[in-house]
């Protein structure tokens, strides 16, 4: 079965820190742009190394609206009071590839789960406030690979077809990423295939709508 690629709505820069105080706690977020595990463990290693006097640093994300992944982290907060409100700002918002955390200093005052709850959900609610929303919208791109006797040939057909050059790549061979509307997907593909000795694969990625 073939995946559907939906659009989707996710951050287009970090933002941060953004202080909630609560009963003499103060609570610093955090907005990033994260597409893998790799990312998360790296923004939140990072804080944890900057904030190291800090009680707890919480997170929440939702990755890839595709195969979502999802996880919340309470760092030793009451169990749900931290990372699951947090997810919940994601998830009202409707976001993705997206990591938010909180950093808190405890102030002194116990503020018991409901308190935490509340705080942390407004800290990530004013984080998101912050943040500027884009939308990302599937397209297709064809992967090209051929000689460089080629490389005119092909170059004077993308101009023709006015499609979209995402990446290029020039060493042994050349390499070229040209992003390709519906309507001239298969006269790119049959203009390209013409051409000959051309290796074409096509796949779908995103760009901002």
């Amino acid at each position: 079965m073939k995946k559907e690629y939906p659009s989707y709505k996710t951050i287009a820069r970090p933002v941060g820190p953004v202080l909630v105080k609560e009963k003499k706690s103060k609570f610093l977020g955090w907005a990033f742009s994260v597409t893998d595990e790799t990312e998360v463990a790296a923004r939140v290693s990072q804080l944890k190394g900057e904030y190291a006097d800090a009680s707890h640093v919480c997170y929440g994300y939702r990755i890839n609206p595709v195969s979502p992944r999802i996880r919340v982290n309470d760092d030793g907060e009451p169990s749900n009071s931290a990372g699951r409100p947090i997810l919940g700002q994601i998830e009202s918002s409707d976001l993705y590839d997206i990591l938010i955390c909180v950093v808190r200093y405890y102030g002194g005052t116990k503020l018991g789960v409901g308190g935490l709850i509340q705080a942390y959900r407004e800290t990530a609610r004013r984080t998101l406030q912050e943040s500027l929303i884009l939308t990302r919208v599937p397209v297709t791109l064809f992967r090209l690979t051929f000689d460089y006797d080629r490389l005119d040939a092909v170059m004077r057909l993308i101009s023709q077809l006015d499609l979209k050059i995402q990446h290029q790549e020039f060493d042994l061979d050349c390499r070229l990423e040209v992003e390709v509307s519906s309507s001239t997907q298969m006269k790119a593909r049959d203009g390209l295939m013409a051409l000959g000795k051309i290796r074409l694969e096509e796949f779908t990625s995103y760009a901002s709508g």
